[in-house]
């Protein structure tokens, strides 16, 4: 059996560019930016937890590696950085193939911000860019990837993980059994899922300030009745909230390493955005 790798990735990739559409805060902690053009028709969407690499403008506006492949890093490198684009990982929210579009004919994104502040720099670009502003994007595939023995399926994350579990959850079968913990930092930052019937979600809200993010998602799933058996666990967000709950899983529920995704998107102490 050819062994399971953590990234699926997409068979032909190539750094598209697009452009902004539209931003839009869309609740207290999230802004939402719709990129569009005539290069996302080469886009192959793949759903679930399908990520990119977004390439926006940096200090002398927007210069993009010619490279798809991992020789992409170098030759970011090798720009300097006065001429480096910003560079920040992301899950696609939303696709829409061309003609089904929102703001033209072309095929669109929407990428979900979780706001850490806008001085952060990806966040700052996401609340003030402008319908015309030019970004890159290459495809990075997807993580969740349960194997065919697990039958049910634990997602848990702080608000960074919440546009991958939304597309999970819209992918998922519709059969799907599990659960879903995501911490938020405001009641209203909640959202339709479209959760299969069989999942259950439960929300939890970071409503005291001084609680450090992950907490409350790691609370929740150590307190959590987990079925032992065919159990594939998709943990992401805050470094040590990810690798904390993936050493539980493996080391307390006895889930198989196998069997458990696990993504660091940031840590405390750096910025996120």
């Amino acid at each position: 059996m050819a062994k399971r790798t953590k990234y699926l990735k997409p068979e032909d990739r190539r750094i598209l560019t697009a452009d902004v559409l539209a931003s839009k805060r869309i609740s207290p902690n999230f802004v939402r930016v719709t990129i569009g053009g005539n290069e996302l028709a080469d886009y192959t969407p793949m759903g679930f937890d399908q990520w990119f690499r977004l390439f926006m403008p940096g200090r002398n506006g927007l210069r993009l590696p010619t490279a798809a492949s991992n020789l992409w890093y170098a030759q970011y490198l090798m720009m300097g950085k006065d001429h480096r684009p910003l560079v920040r990982n992301y899950t696609v929210r939303e696709h829409r193939a061309a003609g089904a579009g929102t703001f033209g004919t072309t095929a669109e994104i929407d990428i979900d911000f979780a706001m850490h502040g806008d001085h952060t720099p990806a966040c700052g670009w996401a609340s003030a860019c402008e319908p015309g502003s030019t970004v890159g994007l290459l495809d990075e595939g997807i993580t969740y990837q349960p194997p065919e023995h697990t039958t049910w399926s634990l997602l848990a994350g702080d608000e960074s993980a919440l546009p991958a579990i939304a597309g999970i959850l819209k992918s998922a079968p519709r059969d799907l059994q599990g659960a879903v913990y995501v911490e938020i930092a405001h009641a209203d930052d909640t959202q339709d899922l479209n959760e299969p019937e069989g999942v259950h979600v439960d929300w939890l809200v970071r409503s005291d300030p001084d609680t450090e993010v992950g907490t409350l998602v790691t609370e929740a799933v150590r307190a959590a009745n987990l079925p032992g058996d065919a159990t594939y666990g998709w943990v992401a967000g805050e470094q040590k909230l990810a690798s904390g709950l993936r050493r539980h899983l493996v080391n307390d529920r006895g889930v198989p390493k196998a069997d458990v995704t696990f993504t660091g998107y940031w840590r405390i102490g750096k910025a996120q955005g």
